[in-house]
């Protein structure tokens, strides 16, 4: 599926370009299936990537459940298609907080007390929650972290579950055709209970460390500001690809625009400066 991939007897993770993935620390995985909805039968249209190497986010507690993120690097790209497509990862600018439309998406249970995984990719639209009212006494009374996302409704009823881990929580842009992966599924208490929603990595709390991970910037200074990072998309049926095997999911950097026109005015100044040669 363009909006989720498998790690095959592990849990769900939501895919990067390059090759980095970006899944909950938590569960060990052993290969990625992209490109597919249903696990017992992956379809043409699958990929399937073994593990190169798993970047574990240095603060990690699976006591505390802080800093739940990690990278995984695949021995092969992953091949963008009608089926694989990217998404976003926010930096700093967006207000993520006003995003209205968004989905989670992944093979877990669809009940608390389920036997195991579903074998159809399961979805659900979900609303994110303010991380105030979800941190309060009657809610989860402290539990969630500055660095975490909540997501759901305050009546429960839909929510993500065991098996979900490592899955995408994904929000429309509200002024273009895009998603941006806002969040990452990590922790909940039960499923769908009443003021107990799921609670999600945010992805953009991470954006700096994810760049710093995949080389874009060296750790030892402060990073220009940032843009978007490409990862693979989340919950909805593909939109017209502009190219065979490409998409415009993401806003083009303004920063390599402003570097292109800069590039481009210094070179014509430069070809002004130069004046013909007299005739003889």
């Amino acid at each position: 599926a363009p909006w989720n991939c498998w790690a095959a007897a592990a849990c769900g993770s939501s895919p990067s370009e390059p090759s980095p993935h970006l899944p909950s620390r938590h569960i060990t995985m052993w290969r990625v299936v992209i490109g597919a909805t249903q696990l017992t039968h992956l379809g043409p249209e699958a990929q399937v990537r073994n593990i190169k190497r798993l970047l574990v986010h240095e603060h990690y507690s699976s006591i505390l459940e802080e800093n739940d993120i990690a990278l995984l690097e695949l021995d092969q790209p992953v091949q963008c298609s009608y089926y694989v497509q990217l998404a976003c990862v926010p930096d700093a600018s967006l207000r993520v907080s006003e995003l209205a439309t968004c989905y989670v998406s992944g093979w877990g249970s669809t009940t608390a007390r389920a036997a195991g995984s579903t074998d159809v990719l399961q979805e659900a639209k979900v609303h994110l929650i303010n991380v105030h009212l979800c941190n309060s006494s009657r809610w989860y009374a402290g539990a969630v972290h500055p660095h975490n996302l909540c997501a759901g409704y305050p009546q429960g009823g839909i929510d993500t579950c065991q098996g979900d881990s490592g899955g995408p929580l994904v929000c429309k842009d509200n002024n273009a055709d895009h998603f941006w992966l806002v969040g990452v599924t990590s922790w909940g208490k039960g499923c769908a209970r009443a003021k107990r929603p799921g609670v999600y990595t945010s992805t953009q709390h991470f954006y700096d460390w994810i760049l710093v991970q995949m080389g874009l910037h060296p750790a030892a200074t402060a990073p220009p500001t940032p843009q978007p990072v490409f990862t693979s998309t989340p919950f909805q049926r593909p939109r017209p690809i502009t190219q065979a095997g490409s998409s415009t999911a993401c806003p083009f950097p303004r920063q390599k625009l402003a570097e292109f026109f800069k590039l481009l005015q210094e070179l014509l100044q430069g070809l002004w400066g130069k004046k013909a040669p007299a005739a003889a």
